[in-house]
């Protein structure tokens, strides 16, 4: 799982107000080399949440990304592409969890993909009122 991937999920558990970011407990990481594209990159930049980059980053073992958020001016610098791209999309957790930060609840990684599915008791119930049958044809 690239760290763009988790930089865009969030726990769905029922209840939870604050479901991100997910914690990384990481067993595996492997780099993966993958061309970078500038103007990709300066596209999701606006998109990224940078605190919680940056964290993951380092839960991965890459310390090379700045601690202060990182503002658009950055974009012009070759360095800093460089930083964000292999962060972005070449670090990748293989093995571990990511965690809820509020309930604690574990999704298991395996193999680079995510288990989000959730317990029958975590799901938010939604009742859809199906309409009636001359509601239906009328």
């Amino acid at each position: 799982m690239r760290m763009l991937t988790h930089n865009m999920l969030s726990s769905n558990i029922k209840g939870v107000a604050n479901g991100f970011p997910l914690r990384i407990e990481a067993e595996k990481v492997v780099e993966k080399k993958v061309e970078m594209n500038a103007d990709f990159l300066r596209n999701i930049f606006p998109k990224i949440e940078w605190k919680a980059l940056v964290d993951a980053s380092k839960t991965m073992g890459y310390t090379d990304l700045p601690e202060a958020a990182a503002d658009s001016s950055m974009l012009n610098s070759d360095e800093f592409l460089q930083s964000f791209h292999h962060a972005l999309l070449e670090l990748h957790l293989e093995e571990g969890a990511l965690i809820c930060p509020e309930t604690g609840r574990r999704f298991p990684v395996t193999k680079g993909i995510p288990n989000m599915l959730l317990h029958e008791d975590e799901i938010l119930e939604i009742v859809y009122a199906l309409p009636t049958y001359s509601e239906a044809f009328l």
